[in-house]
């Protein structure tokens, strides 16, 4: 029988061959599929306010469109809120962060790829002896090239962790906003009432001065007793006592909010305005719509799928490492015949490395990998039970004050008529000064409480816009996008 002709492999044919083959093995990894990690999601809330008629009366969708902060209708607010977005620190700096995460992509990205260097060298050397010189140039000049081919899937799912890592920062990114906005929006809404507050103890210490200056005419008069007068001094005075330290805890907020939009607090003030509590009606959704609105468990997940990619490149550490090398280059003994020269240099090369003993340190950063994911996925499950529980909290604590704040005014009104009637039985006689005095300051307190409820119901629906979220949505949880780095945070 006839045998075939073999002809010789050349070497460079060798080489062309193993690249092929490497680009072949490329689609091998060894890390372990991601899957989001489970967790406790209730069919339901258990405190949503259902009788409250803050919730019926909006569309489903109120929270997650636009800016939530305008669901308030303040037009000063909202101007203030876009001054934060601009000149807040703390939101520049999460910028920067999320920067930094991309470039950290790019990055990785770049080390799928081969590189290519070039390098050039000019030397001249020689010798003198018996007063003469003997001299002689080397000049080259070459390109050269490297890749390492992904084989286990290593420099990819370094993609990966950096991508996921960068989705996290993004999320950080808008949890910053999201603080910052809801702290400013608190603060206002805080100094709005000290001016309803200031409002009403301004017309309050009015009417105290007057009952001073009566009681004082009466006491003249011997109509009153002395201590009618110092009744009303001792309630004049505690009640600009009061006044003084509402003032210091305006001028607070107003500090605080001018460190928010990025300004000194000596260049900045917000004149007093009547303030209208309003308190937007945002129905919750369902638990599971918060597995993609809060920041911060988009920040954990994220976290768990960059631990998960750290587990496959741990393990790409029990396989082989190949590189391919690659170089072309002309030298002379002159510049000028340097790119003259006929013959050309050039190498092409394959190396492998492989760990043949290590005492076990790879399989100890698997295992350290592996641990590094539990944990992760047990601050997810964790991150999310509290958000659950955040929303619980407001929900809760929406129901309660809408009942406080309907009380208070029945028991502010029932106050104001019995200070009428006190002070005209005082006038007739019937009552001692010092029913006055009671009287007054219940009514007073009672009207303070009414303005504090409900700055505590707006405060409280800010708090649950945060603990849903603020309409900020991930992306990359959702089944239908892809996750990948590309995203803007809302």
């Amino acid at each position: 029988m006839r045998q075939k002709k073999r002809f010789p492999v050349a070497p460079k044919s060798r080489a062309v061959a193993g690249l092929l083959l490497a680009a072949m093995l490329a689609g091998c990894a060894v890390g372990p599929t991601y899957e989001r990690p489970s967790a406790a999601e209730p069919a339901g809330w258990k405190e949503m306010p259902t009788a409250a008629g803050w919730v019926a009366a909006t569309p489903a969708d109120a929270a997650a469109r636009g800016p939530w902060w305008q669901l308030f209708g303040d037009p000063l607010l909202d101007e203030l809120a876009e001054r934060v977005q601009v000149n807040n620190q703390n939101i520049a700096a999460a910028v920067a962060a999320y920067t930094q995460a991309q470039a950290a992509v790019r990055e990785q990205r770049a080390a799928l790829f081969p590189t290519l260097g070039l390098s050039a060298s000019a030397r001249r050397s020689g010798d003198r002896s018996n007063g003469s010189s003997n001299a002689s140039g080397a000049n080259s000049v070459a390109l050269g090239a490297a890749w390492e081919p992904d084989l286990w899937g290593r420099l990819r799912a370094s993609v990966s962790s950096a991508q996921a890592q960068a989705q996290a920062s993004e999320a950080d990114l808008a949890a910053a906003r999201l603080s910052m906005l809801g702290e400013l929006v608190i603060d206002y809404f805080s100094l709005r009432e000290a001016d309803a507050e200031l409002a009403a103890l301004d017309a309050t210490i009015e009417g105290y001065a007057r009952s001073l200056t009566i009681n004082s005419n009466r006491y003249e008069a011997g109509i009153a007793a002395q201590s009618d007068v110092l009744q009303a001094q001792t309630l004049l005075a505690n009640t600009r006592s009061q006044r003084a330290a509402l003032v210091r805890t305006r001028a607070t907020f107003e500090h605080a909010i001018a460190v928010l939009t990025g300004v000194p607090p000596a260049g900045f003030a917000i004149a007093a305005a009547d303030w209208k509590p309003t308190v937007p009606m945002m129905p919750p959704g369902l638990p599971s719509e918060l597995l993609q609105r809060r920041p911060d468990i988009a920040v954990a997940e994220r976290a768990v799928a960059s631990a998960n990619e750290q587990i496959g490149i741990a393990r790409s550490a029990y396989y082989p490492s190949f590189s391919f090398d690659a170089s072309l280059g002309r030298s002379s003994s002159r510049i000028s015949d340097l790119f003259n020269a006929s013959d050309a240099l050039w190498s092409l090369g394959l190396s492998m490395a492989q760990v043949v003993f290590d005492a076990g340190a790879i399989g100890a950063r698997v295992d350290h990998a592996k641990a590094a994911h539990a944990g992760a996925v047990a601050n997810y499950r964790q991150t999310v039970l509290s958000a659950f529980q955040a929303v619980e909290d407001q929900l809760g604590a929406l129901t309660s004050l809408a009942e406080q704040v309907a009380q208070s005014r029945i028991a502010s009104t029932a106050a104001d008529k019995t200070e009428e009637q006190i002070i005209n039985r005082y006038r007739a006689g019937q009552v001692d000064y010092t029913d006055v005095v009671v009287a007054q300051a219940s009514a007073l307190n009672a009207r303070r409480n009414v303005l504090q409820l409900q700055v505590a119901q707006q405060i409280a629906a800010v708090g649950l816009i945060q603990a849903l979220g603020g309409g900020w949505q991930a992306q990359w949880l959702l089944p239908q996008a892809a996750a990948d780095d590309g995203h803007t945070p809302r």
